[in-house]
């Protein structure tokens, strides 16, 4: 029976011709369970995910693989970037039960959901081999099963959660600075060892806190690598060997957006063409490889097209020269570093160095990307997630302030309008839509903190007040329902689903974690406002990075750059002057020039705040003409009307 076929998620349509009698996540799914008398399957994977592929053609499709499933077990297919509460949950008992997590997820669950028996991907024969061990177990020893799933249920229930201290202090800053160069590789960048993964958050805490090296060498190491597209731009989740070479090939949009952004905040600090051009290749990707009909960002490229993973992005240098001829074809092969030493004598380009002539590089990138433009396409996962978009929407206004590109500033304003036409009901999060159409999910902590984060950038960029209120619908939504009562959050609402255990987790992994990205919005809503009930909370939901610091403070990235800019005021601007006066807007452009960790803009049009940011009453124009106020707790400098003197308060902030 075919119950994926109305789904949203393009994962689950990935599914709904197997022979796997697949019920997506519901209460529908327990019932039957209940009703059979058989244990639950629980498969958990994502539509860009290599390995997802790989088990499904080898099991999912496989008739025989199916009967034995549809048999024995009720079989879920779940979405993880659709649910993110259940893929935390079971994620938590996989890593406890085998010290190592990944998807596919497979897990082994009572009716009523309980965990006991987990794993990742597994082969064909070792699969069916899984299958029948544990239905023989169900049948014959199911004490023992309910037992093993009552204790799992119950370890992971009373799991002590990360204590939280104090505010972090300049002190905890500089601890968590020395541990980062512990694991810093300082020949290749990055942090530890194969598989590297972009450290897009450690990254911003290196940049806001004017650590130059660490940021730097790791920041050109991947713009120069295999890991960034060096004819179509944009990054790869992450790189299988040390060096950035050998990419795991789908393009996430939560890594492209976090490192859009970081590259701008690289070339504001000093970064120079390769940061600019990185950062503009990133957001031109963004916009025209993800971008949807409807003005959303998709989620994801895949790895694989034509059944092999990487196919789109390798060459040789036999193919260089067909394309390119044999003199620049074999230029290209030296530039790029092609020597035919990857699978089936293919390689990845890599840029090691600029070479002498740009001209002549921007010639051969422009006939490459044309050429491979008639290669079978990787699959996209069009699905929309709202927190993703936030990190987008944030990106794209920034970047697009700083480096000029008004076209950017409108993408993101097309992307908010998409989220608060679709996604938004009655001042609560849907979490993803497709088509125009929203899921029926609800938004968790991330989806809450990163879109309210999108929209205070997006308010500064562009002044529009209904993007302000619309943050702080959801920051107020965010701290009356998600709050823990200890300073932190929980990832689900207080009236969400029901799960075997409410997921929190401070840390970051591929994303901010919710918990520090809610504590990022809280801070800059703060900022604009005034509000203490929004600094304190903020405050507070950084008292985990305190215990982290010292040893691990690698997923504490986004927290320590919050704590960064906490603890630098944040510095406010706030622009006044007529909408379309060239000086109001050399002024607004000037704030986004500056690097200062964490600073927010309101722009208005002096006098009073009409609706948007309270940073704005009593801030006039002065003698008539646009002025900059730069403030810390709304307490202002002297106001200035030239760049030049708003470039002077910014460097002495």
């Amino acid at each position: 029976m075919n119950r994926l076929q109305d789904a949203t998620s393009p994962y689950l349509l990935q599914h709904a011709a197997n022979p796997v009698d697949w019920h997506p996540w519901g209460e529908e799914a327990f019932a039957e369970a209940r009703r059979r008398d058989v244990p639950l399957l629980i498969s958990v994977g994502y539509s860009a995910c290599h390995w997802c592929h790989v088990m499904a053609h080898e099991s999912f499709e496989d008739p025989g693989t199916a009967q034995l499933m549809n048999d024995n077990f009720v079989n879920i297919k779940v979405d993880r970037e659709e649910r993110p509460d259940v893929d935390a949950v079971y994620m938590s008992a996989t890593q406890a039960m085998t010290q190592q997590g990944g998807w596919p997820m497979t897990v082994f669950a009572t009716p009523e959901g309980h965990p006991f028996y987990c794993g990742t991907y597994f082969p064909r024969p070792q699969f069916q081999r899984l299958l029948q061990g544990l239905s023989g177990a169900w049948a014959n020893d199911r004490a023992t099963v309910l037992e093993q799933g009552a204790k799992v249920v119950e370890v992971l229930s009373s799991g002590t959660s990360l204590p939280s201290g104090p505010l972090p202090t300049e002190e905890t800053l500089e601890t968590a600075l020395r541990n980062l160069r512990e694991s810093f590789d300082p020949v290749r960048g990055g942090f530890g060892g194969a598989p590297k993964f972009p450290p897009s958050m450690v990254l911003e805490f290196l940049l806001r806190s004017g650590e130059r090296e660490m940021s730097g060498t790791t920041l050109e190491a991947m713009a120069r690598g295999g890991i960034y597209d060096q004819l179509g731009g944009g990054f790869a989740r992450y790189s299988v060997d040390a060096g950035w070479v050998v990419p795991h090939f789908e393009k996430m949009l939560y890594d492209n957006a976090l490192l859009l952004r970081v590259y701008t905040h690289w070339w504001r600090a000093g970064g120079g063409p390769l940061a600019r051009r990185v950062a503009l290749e990133t957001a031109d990707w963004l916009l025209r490889e993800l971008r949807t009909a409807e003005g959303g960002f998709a989620s994801a490229l895949d790895a694989d097209s034509e059944g092999e993973e990487g196919r789109f992005y390798v060459w040789t240098p036999e193919r260089l020269r067909e394309v390119l001829g044999d003199d620049d074809g074999t230029w290209a092969a030296e530039v790029f570093d092609v020597t035919g030493t990857f699978e089936h004598g293919t390689s990845v380009l890599q840029l090691h160095q600029d070479p002498a002539d740009p001209a002549r590089l921007a010639s051969v990138r422009e006939r490459l990307l044309a050429a491979r433009e008639h290669r079978v396409r990787p699959g996209r996962d069009d699905k929309v997630v709202a927190g993703w978009t936030g990190l987008a929407i944030a990106a794209l206004a920034e970047t697009g302030m700083a480096l000029d590109r008004p076209d950017l500033v409108r993408a993101a304003e097309a992307a908010a309008t998409l989220l608060e036409r679709v996604h938004v009901v009655d001042g609560r999060l849907l979490r993803t839509s497709r088509d125009g159409r929203a899921g029926t999910n609800a938004g968790v902590l991330e989806d809450y903190a990163n879109l309210a984060e999108g929209l205070i950038a997006l308010y500064g960029a562009t002044g529009e007040t209904r993007w302000f209120r619309l943050a702080g619908t959801l920051l107020d939504t965010l701290l009356d329902r998600f709050a823990d009562g200890a300073g932190g959050f929980y990832d689900t609402a207080d009236d969400a689903e029901r799960l075997f255990q409410r997921p929190q987790d401070p840390t970051d992994n591929a994303t901010p974690s919710g918990q520090y990205a809610a504590a990022g919005a809280l801070l800059s809503y703060a900022a604009l406002t005034g509000s203490s009930r929004h600094r304190e909370a903020a405050h507070a939901a950084l008292g985990t990075v305190s215990v982290l610091a010292a040893k691990h403070a690698r997923f504490a990235g986004w927290g320590l750059a919050v704590a960064r800019a906490a603890l630098d005021g944040p510095v406010e601007v706030a622009v006044v002057g007529p909408p379309g006066d060239p000086r109001t807007e050399i002024l607004h452009r000037e704030a986004y020039l500056a690097d200062v960790p964490g600073l927010v803009v309101a722009l208005g049009g002096g006098e009073t705040a009409n609706g948007g940011a309270p940073l704005l009453d009593g801030r006039p124009l002065i003698a008539g003409a646009p002025a900059a106020y730069v403030c810390r707790g709304f307490t202002c400098r002297l106001p200035v009307t030239t760049p030049e003197d708003l470039r002077a308060q910014l460097a002495d902030h």
